[in-house]
């Protein structure tokens, strides 16, 4: 039983089209609510606990077309054979705190310490970004300066960022700066396939030529080009 349990949770990330990021955190600092933000664009005022939840989005890789999969974990700890394999099979992290509880962040140290034991040697490479949520509330509120968030990931030698689930501050700049950290290959939230570069070119040479766009195409195109190419499956 031992034995089986050592190989499951020591597995390294599978190779396949799939990109796999997992987001840790205490009970109510905003995991859920900055995936569903990134996902979806929408905030719930509610707090609703999660077990464990996956979202699926399509992204770049390599050039090619692949699945951004995103796993935002349970906050409680009464998981954790569920919470070793999330790590095992993950290829990203993201580690959230509430600057509104010191607590929050305090929980946060067991989990780090869980990814050290089993990503072992290849940590080094592995992008994790530790994550201050709920940046948008009053001074008053605050018990994790920014400086003090900085400091730790310092400390731990990852990434570190804060941001605002509810006002939408460094929620896509989150994910992209993860995957802009990948080493092993080339990841984008923005795709940019041949067959979308023959668009581009065929779109130019109409405006060139003095076509207008029909339904003002080419304002919405250069506006939201990005948001428009990354749609949830």
């Amino acid at each position: 039983m031992t034995e089986q349990k050592n190989q499951v949770t020591r597995a390294a990330p599978e190779q396949s089209n799939d990109y796999r990021v997992v987001v840790f955190g205490a009970g109510g600092v905003g995991k859920s609510s900055l995936v569903l933000r990134f996902i979806k664009g929408t905030f719930r005022e509610s707090y609703i606990p999660t077990i464990e939840d996956t979202y699926r989005q399509v992204i770049s890789c390599n050039k090619n077309i692949c699945t951004l999969q995103i796993t935002d974990t349970t906050g409680s700890h009464q998981f954790p054979a569920m919470q070793r394999l999330s790590i095992s099979k993950g290829h990203a992290f993201i580690l959230v705190y509430s600057v509104c509880s010191k607590q929050s962040l305090e929980e946060l140290r067991p989990i780090w310490a869980l990814i050290k034991e089993l990503k072992g040697a290849d940590i080094p490479n592995i992008p994790v970004m530790l994550v201050g949520n709920k940046c948008d509330e009053t001074a008053e509120l605050r018990e994790v300066s920014q400086i003090e968030g900085q400091a730790q990931a310092t400390t731990w030698s990852i990434s570190f960022m804060e941001t605002s689930a509810k006002t939408n501050h460094n929620v896509t700049e989150l994910f992209q700066e993860l995957l802009n950290m990948e080493k092993t290959r080339t990841v984008s939230l923005q795709l940019d396939t041949k067959k979308q570069k023959k668009q581009k070119k065929e779109k130019k040479a109409k405006e060139t030529n003095g076509a207008i766009p029909e339904n003002g195409e080419a304002s919405a195109s250069a506006s939201g080009g990005a948001k428009e190419k990354c749609r949830v499956m």
